[in-house]
């Protein structure tokens, strides 16, 4: 959060100056000057906006109309340019955007880049912040073709223009989430961020919100700055939180806390003390114990994490208590801030951990949260390809390996910053939660709610047989991935399931009632980038009974011959899919002929086809322990061979020439 500093003898100084005209325009630049360079923007924003009320500048005499007096325009011009590109940036350096891009627009138009090399890249963010992506890349293309130097501005400025062209084609999808900002009193005043859930009914949050009996110290010395992060907690539900007041623990004299996170049993906080000096943070990590209804004195953690000289911030405890996370720009890292870990046995805290360049960029990463059910990370970064400033981003992994970070999109994510993400339920992390942003706000984070729009695939179990409703089916949601159970249903009279799920993921449906060969069904998920909601196809199990012989119809072999005719091979591949999805049952696949021919050779044949489908079905994965081939020649006929005036029937014929399947028995499997 950017705090206002007031600097009380550089006031006392303007009180004394002249009241020539031309003595305030120095003035009122030199004293937006200084404040400039102590880094106190809201401040200099003000003197310098009062700088530009006092010069008489014609519209002519400002470039690029006079291109031809480059390096002669009178020092008068010099003076108003500089003025407004300070402003621009001091709009810039505390987050109001929109009168940054005003300024910024002007500066661009004076066209000195060589008074102004970086005016086009900050317009370009400032364009970008204010959602005005299409310009924001035009302004960012323009830079990176002139801009000559190979330095941290180049390369941001293909980054920016990556995000730019995200930005653009995310704006069609599907929105993953609902997002309101939280009513009652928890926004208010000064800077709101960084929730915690406490319990159904409480809310923890930081806040710089100015203390009343530090204000009227204001009034009275003007040396205080009531402005002051904190620990706050609110009771309510949902999206509306009240009675806000602030959590009774000790605090630290000219030091701001806050941004912390609560031991899985609740009765430790961990939690952030930081200072700002000439616009350089320096941060610790502490732990306070619960005493009752406040809190112990905090104590800084130990040289595992914080390291002196350098920032440790922003913790997190998973929620198995196993592990802390925080962001540190201690040495080791990628960039500037980055995320680390360390384990935690028997309360004490090992070694950090750096979580690599999977994870870590250049730039910020922030504010991580463990989800426990799923194995995600979600934290904040501005070095990836996002819709601009912190967005959040997820990366499924375990400690040991993180896979490629996802950006969660709009509208969890905005062109502004995005960032400390909190869950309601433990049980179901990203269901919903809070997170913070500055995206409505000119200065400052506040707090919102989030809830997930629920994605969902649906479909109907038949019976193969007589097409009804399959009720007491059991039907499974499979990560194929991780091959984890994700959901499991029993099916009513309806014979419909639904289940919510991701978009762009592949699951399994395993479908499967006693008595019925089980069969899975595999989906893919894109389609819910642009819906809420899709069908799968209906799904029919086919009954079985045990050493009852099933019809395999359409197999055919060369005549006189085992071999497999191309055709039939399609009719056996359904026998493959059976015995994956049932890898638990034993099979006996059988042939059999009608009574032309001698019986011997009708068996031996029969054999040889019986043994070609168990061949292919083996060729297809299917263990040969699961199977076994039999020939039964002409023995076992279904169908007379002559009719009963002892001519010959050709029809029966065709239905003795057969091949079959049973199950045999069902084993149990670990």
């Amino acid at each position: 959060m950017k705090k206002i500093e007031r600097y009380w003898l550089i006031i006392a100084l303007i009180c004394t100056v002249s009241s020539v005209n031309a003595q305030y325009v120095y003035d009122y630049k030199r004293t937006g000057d200084i404040y400039f360079e102590a880094k106190d923007y809201y401040s200099a924003a003000q003197y310098y906006n009062k700088a530009l009320g006092t010069f008489k500048i014609k519209p002519q005499q400002i470039l690029p109309y006079t291109v031809g007096l480059r390096g002669k325009e009178s020092g008068k011009i010099k003076d108003y340019e500089t003025v407004v590109y300070r402003l621009a940036e001091s709009y810039r350096q505390y987050n109001d955007y929109g009168n940054a891009e005003k300024y910024y627009e002007q500066v661009v138009g004076f066209n000195n880049e060589t008074l102004f090399p970086l005016a086009r890249f900050w317009y370009g963010v400032s364009l970008r912040a204010n959602g005005r992506y299409q310009e924001a890349l035009d302004q960012f293309r323009q830079f990176k073709a002139k801009y000559a130097k190979v330095d941290e501005y180049a390369t941001r400025a293909g980054l920016e223009i990556a995000c730019c062209e995200f930005a653009i084609s995310e704006a069609s999808k599907m929105p993953g989430y609902t997002i309101a900002k939280i009513t009652g009193d928890v926004n208010e005043g000064g800077a709101n961020y960084a929730p915690v859930v406490m319990n159904e009914n409480m809310l923890m949050f930081t806040s710089s919100r100015a203390d009343s009996s530090m204000l009227e110290k204001e009034k009275k010395t003007k040396k205080v700055n009531p402005y002051v992060n904190n620990l706050f907690q609110a009771t309510g539900k949902g999206n509306n939180f009240t009675n806000s007041k602030a959590v009774i623990m000790p605090e630290m004299k000219d030091v701001d806390q806050g941004v912390s996170a609560v031991s899985p049993d609740g009765n430790t906080i961990y939690l952030t003390r930081w200072t700002v000096k000439n616009g350089v943070k320096a941060a610790s990590i502490y732990m306070s114990s619960r005493k009752g209804t406040e809190w112990a004195e905090p104590r800084a953690l130990g040289a595992n994490v914080n390291v002196e000289g350098y920032s440790s911030m922003q913790p997190f405890i998973t929620s198995d208590g196993k592990y802390l996370l925080f962001a540190s720009n201690r040495p080791g890292g990628m960039g500037k801030n980055d995320l680390w870990y360390c384990l935690i046995e028997n309360g004490s805290i090992g070694a950090a951990r750096n979580m690599g360049t999977g994870i870590n960029t250049r730039d910020e990463e922030q504010a991580p949260f463990y989800d426990s059910e799923k194995n995600a990370l979600i934290f904040s970064s501005d070095g990836r390809v996002g819709l601009g400033g912190l967005d959040f981003y997820k990366s499924e992994g375990d400690f040991s390996n993180w896979g490629v970070p996802q950006n969660l999109g709009a509208p969890l994510n905005s062109p502004k910053d995005d960032i400390y993400y909190a869950a309601t339920d433990s049980k179901r992390p990203m269901a919903a939660g809070y997170i913070s942003s500055d995206r409505e706000s000119v200065c400052c984070l506040e707090l919102f709610s989030i809830k997930k729009i629920s994605k969902t695939i649906n479909g109907l179990v038949l019976d193969c047989d007589n097409k009804l409703p399959l009720t007491g089916a059991k039907v499974t949601l499979l990560d194929t991935i991780k091959q984890k159970v994700l959901q499991q249903i029993t099916l009513d009279e309806s014979g419909r399931y639904e289940f919510e799920v991701e978009p762009l993921k592949h699951y399994k449906i395993m479908t499967e009632k006693e008595n019925y060969f089980s069969k899975a069904a595999y989906v893919n998920t894109d389609e819910l980038t642009r819906i809420d909601s899709m069908a799968s196809p209906s799904l029919c199990l086919k009954r079985y009974e045990i050493g009852k012989p099933i019809i395999l119809k359409d197999i055919y072999y060369d005549f006189d011959k085992a071999t497999l005719r191309p055709q039939s091979l399609i009719v056996l591949d359904t026998v493959v899919s059976i015995m994956m999805d049932n890898p638990n049952i034993i099979i006996e696949m059988s042939a059999h002929t009608d009574s032309k021919g001698k019986d011997a050779y009708n068996m031996k044949l029969s054999q040889r086809r019986a043994q070609s489908c168990v061949d292919y079905l083996i060729s297809k994965g299917i263990s040969s322990d699961r199977m076994i081939a039999k020939g039964y020649g002409e023995s076992r006929p279904i169908a007379p061979n002559t009719l009963p005036n002892g001519k010959d029937n050709p029809e029966g014929r065709q239905l003795n020439r057969r091949t079959e399947f049973k199950v045999l028995r069902v084993t149990q499997l670990n």
